[in-house]
């Protein structure tokens, strides 16, 4: 989906993450300004230490707000921090990070999460949310997986990140259900809906190399990677051996989805 914004105003949520902390210079480099949310202000200078990264001769604007995420209950808390930036586009990559317990990270990463989706799409000036979500989030097993790729991601969900996998899987659902109900409006603007899903993420440099799209459940991929994957729909990451630029032109010519063999119908329902 075409989502044309010719600068567009990123705002940029979890800024303190270690994604986010290497797309915001790459952000910056577009000539792209970013409002990179975070929750302690001591924070703000690692914020400006990145956004100091940036190169070009056309380098965007770098704003830091300072507000929690665990206030945000409802689609009308997320606005309230909506109307203090106006962005164009939403990057969610925020969490628990399994701090806090169950709670916390049900919280964040869905109740949150989800307030945010809905705020937005329910914005007509937003026309893009891309959140970084994790490549087990899923219901069914993907029809491209083997039993054994099937049983790593049951164990992964079901023992070892249970509260994780159901928070995350609900945000998920939602991002997807608000955006087609956006999209199916005959009068609504274009609203893309990217849900970037990632294996197990690694501190390892960039190496431009990845599995893009469809991939095995297993593998890992450096945050350097991970934070390059703009597309569309569900878009699942590993590291690999395809040239990045040449693996994100073939999944867009495709066409094809990663939510392949989830129940779609039923996530629109349950919105």
């Amino acid at each position: 989906m075409s989502v044309p914004v010719a600068n567009p105003r990123i705002l940029l949520l979890g800024g303190h993450g270690k994604v986010s902390l290497l797309m915001t210079p790459r952000l910056l480099s577009r000539g792209w300004s970013v409002t990179s949310l975070i929750r302690d202000p001591a924070q703000e200078s690692d914020i400006k230490n990145a956004g100091s990264n940036a190169t070009g001769s056309d380098v965007g604007k770098l704003d830091v707000l300072v507000d929690s995420l665990e206030d945000v209950a409802s689609p009308s808390d997320a606005k309230r921090v909506l109307d203090k930036v106006n962005p164009d586009w939403i990057l969610w990559s925020a969490g628990a990070g399994g701090k806090g317990g169950s709670s916390r990270t049900h919280a964040i990463d869905d109740v949150a999460a989800c307030a945010f989706a809905r705020a937005a799409a329910a914005t007509p000036s937003i026309k893009a949310f891309l959140t970084v979500s994790a490549l087990s989030s899923r219901r069914q097993k993907a029809p491209w997986w083997s039993d054994e790729d099937w049983a790593i991601v049951e164990r992964m969900n079901k023992e070892v990140l249970p509260a994780y996998y159901k928070a995350k899987l609900s945000a998920d659902e939602c991002l997807t259900a608000v955006a087609h109900k956006r999209n199916a409006a005959s009068n609504a603007s274009p609203f893309a809906a990217i849900l970037l899903r990632p294996g197990g993420l690694s501190d390892g440099a960039a190496s431009g190399k990845v599995q893009l799209g469809k991939t095995r459940a297993k593998g890992l991929v450096s945050r350097a990677d991970a934070q390059k994957g703009w597309l569309g729909g569900w878009v699942d990451l590993l590291g690999g051996e395809e040239d990045l630029g040449d693996a994100v032109k073939r999944w867009i010519s495709s066409g094809e989805d990663a939510i392949e063999g989830e129940n779609k119908e039923e996530i629109y329902k349950a919105l």
